[in-house]
């Protein structure tokens, strides 16, 4: 059975405890709350009344607050800390959005689509200040059932129905070798071609990892892979390098390193595509946050190259 508070002790009062220790006189308290010294007051000792014990004596004209008053106030912050986060998760779960968002990406998405994105929602919501988190496919999809971020935009999960997911555009996948490689100035290649070369590669968990592990399936061998990195960037300059060629997305090419070129896979992998998609739980259908979302993305040109 729950313990019964008294009537006297409400989450405003216990607001202006707080803020009258904080302020240190009734006066001051009463202008940062937009009310009356006496309502202060008033307030205060109701506070008593609901406790049953002194939180305050009077020093002359002063009223001094007591040790009591102190552990009430430590105990106050808490609890209208926990409601309030309790409120936003309530608001969330009934689909309606809180004053900012917290939006997942892939890496090699924040050169152009997600920041495009974010501009888009900022026109619609402008009083949403939108947090950006970067992380791989499988990062994101847990961070999604976590809770930890509101909608991702990344590549499309295989096996995720707990999930809404809005497939934003279709991204092909080439074959990535530096510029002074043979392959540099092929029209196209075909990865069976390619049995000796070395390779570089991101991690587990990425969606180019995952349309690289399906190239080879088609070409029908398993490459030589001589070093693993977890973002796009740092793999990019592992082919500038002339460590090893791997297979990029074309959204890359605006940030490519110069010392890297792009060629095309030949028909037979014309499957390898990455369809990028904005993804959110079921269950946040209706959240205006991510409505907006949806709705600026959809009016942007996205795709890749």
């Amino acid at each position: 059975m729950l313990p019964r508070i008294s009537e006297e002790i409400t989450f405003r009062k216990l607001e202006i405890l707080i803020t009258f220790l904080e302020s240190g006189s009734l006066a001051r308290a009463a202008e940062r709350l937009g009310t009356s010294a006496v309502s202060v007051h008033r307030a205060l000792h109701s506070l008593e009344a609901g406790t049953r014990c002194a939180l305050f004596r009077l020093e002359g004209r002063n009223l001094q607050p007591t040790d009591a008053a102190h552990a009430l106030a430590d105990v106050a912050r808490e609890i209208l800390q926990r409601m309030d986060e309790g409120i936003n998760a309530t608001r969330a779960i009934a689909g309606y959005g809180a004053e900012r968002i917290r939006i997942g990406s892939l890496y090699s998405l924040t050169s152009g689509t997600v920041p495009s994105m974010i501009m888009a929602l900022k026109a619609r919501r402008p009083d949403v200040q939108a947090e950006l988190i970067l992380g791989s496919n499988a990062d994101l999809v847990q961070r999604l059932r976590d809770g930890t971020i509101d909608a991702a935009v990344m590549g499309q999960p295989d096996a995720a129905p707990e999930l809404e997911t809005h497939a934003l555009f279709e991204d092909d996948v080439f074959f990535a070798a530096p510029a002074q490689s043979p392959y540099a100035g092929l029209a196209s290649i075909d990865l069976r071609d390619c049995a000796e070369e070395r390779f570089v590669s991101l991690q587990e968990g990425f969606v180019t990892y995952s349309r690289f592990v399906d190239a080879f399936r088609i070409a029908g061998f398993e490459p030589q892979i001589v070093m693993k990195t977890n973002d796009i960037f740092s793999l990019m300059n592992l082919v500038g390098g002339g460590i090893g060629c791997t297979l990029l997305p074309g959204r890359v090419r605006g940030v490519l390193p110069p010392s890297v070129r792009l060629i095309p896979l030949q028909e037979r992998y014309a499957a390898v595509r990455q369809t990028i998609a904005l993804c959110f739980l079921r269950t946040r259908e209706r959240d205006p946050n991510l409505l907006a979302l949806l709705a600026a993305s959809r009016t942007l040109k996205l795709g890749g190259h």
